[in-house]
């Protein structure tokens, strides 16, 4: 009996001896490509995710895009500097990524560095647009409705204008400055009146310089500006006195990015050559902006919103409040400029030239080509 019993256990484990081979070798290599390749195929999806990420909510499109262990590695020549802290930010917020890298190239001959550092007709700006400035120049156009105005109720204003950098130069990799124009055109029509009056029309130009190290930005312009009453309107019998007013001035903005898409800004400036001469010369200007690093309603509307304040000499100090909130259309791009729609609101004294120094109200809807 003993020998039997033995003899069946002894062919089991030579069983199991025979079996227990094959069954190793099947599992191993069932397991061996999760083992082997389980992080490339992480970094693959990764990949994926951050290339259309970049491009669907930053407009950026790179051209090489390394992610390894969830460190993701970035070109220099695809991530312009001003938009890196942004990027970095962003792509932090994927579960998954643990880092991201922009590495500078090393230039290949010491002589030809000089020559690559100068950029002219770069594309962006080292300084971005303010959200809520009244007077930014952009392309735009707003429907206002005026409250408790005795001269307007529903007007469109139109405005025609651009921040073009000329030339840009790359001190190293965290810092660069850039030269260029500012040109604007702001007009406003009387929607009441019968051929929709152009009430007034103001120019301005600028030149300007601006510097970024990082999240600091920091914008200095000289700029000229006139006014001038529209033809029906000088018709009027109920016309204002017609005032020359011009005049040149410079003013410096300092601005810094906050983390999850916030930036704060300040100034001020002061006007010379000023008509008519005793026109206030002094000017401050601070503010908040908040653009979302992320998108919605399958990645095409980002909520971006802004707060601007003003003071001026000539109004005593006196309070000027704008407010803009809406959406950016990441679908829609010209030239780099997204068009965001756009509420708004404003307080406080005129700066429709030829109206500065009365106070107006009002609320509006606007479209506008913006950086």
């Amino acid at each position: 009996m003993r020998a039997c019993v033995g003899h069946a256990v002894n062919g089991k484990s030579e069983h199991m001896r025979n079996v227990f081979p094959p069954l190793l070798l099947l599992v191993s290599l069932t397991l061996a490509p999760v083992a082997v390749f389980g992080g490339d195929v992480e970094d693959a999806y990764l990949r994926g995710y951050v290339s259309a990420l970049l491009e669907r909510q930053l407009g950026i499109r790179v051209g090489v895009l390394e992610v390894k262990d969830g460190v993701v590695t970035l070109s220099a020549a695809d991530v312009p500097r001003g938009d890196r802290a942004q990027v970095r930010r962003t792509l932090l917020s994927i579960k998954g990524v643990t880092r991201v890298d922009v590495p500078e190239p090393k230039p290949a001959l010491e002589a030809s560095a000089p020559a690559s550092r100068g950029v002219w007709l770069p594309p962006r700006h080292l300084f971005r647009s303010l959200i809520a400035d009244p007077r930014w120049p952009n392309f735009s156009a707003t429907y206002r409705y005026y409250i408790e105005n005795p001269d307007l109720k529903n007007a469109v204003a139109v405005s025609f204008g651009e921040t073009l950098p000329i030339f840009r130069y790359h001190l190293d990799a965290r810092n660069e400055w850039e030269v260029g124009l500012q040109p604007g055109v702001f007009s406003i029509f009387d929607l009441n009146s019968d051929s929709f009056d152009l009430v007034n029309t103001d120019f301005f130009l600028a030149f300007f310089g601006a510097y970024r190290h990082d999240s600091f930005s920091a914008l200095v312009r000289f700029f000229h500006q006139s006014s001038h009453l529209g033809y029906e309107f000088l018709l009027r019998q109920t016309r204002p006195n017609r005032l020359n007013l011009s005049y040149e001035g410079i003013d410096a903005k300092l601005s810094y990015d906050l983390p999850w898409g916030f930036r704060v800004y300040g100034g001020g400036g002061y006007l010379v050559d000023v008509s008519p001469p005793n026109l206030g010369k002094g000017f401050t200007q601070a503010g908040a902006e908040f653009r979302s690093t992320r998108a919605f309603w399958h990645d095409w509307l980002r909520p971006v919103a802004g707060l601007d304040l003003q003071f001026r000499e000539e109004n005593n100090w006196a309070t000027d409040l704008s407010l803009r909130a809406g959406f950016e259309l990441d679908s829609v791009s010209v030239l780099n400029r997204s068009l965001q729609l756009m509420f708004e609101y404003f307080h406080g004294r005129s700066f429709e030239g030829q109206f500065f120094n009365q106070p107006v109200e009002y609320v509006g809807v606007s479209a506008r080509f913006n950086f």
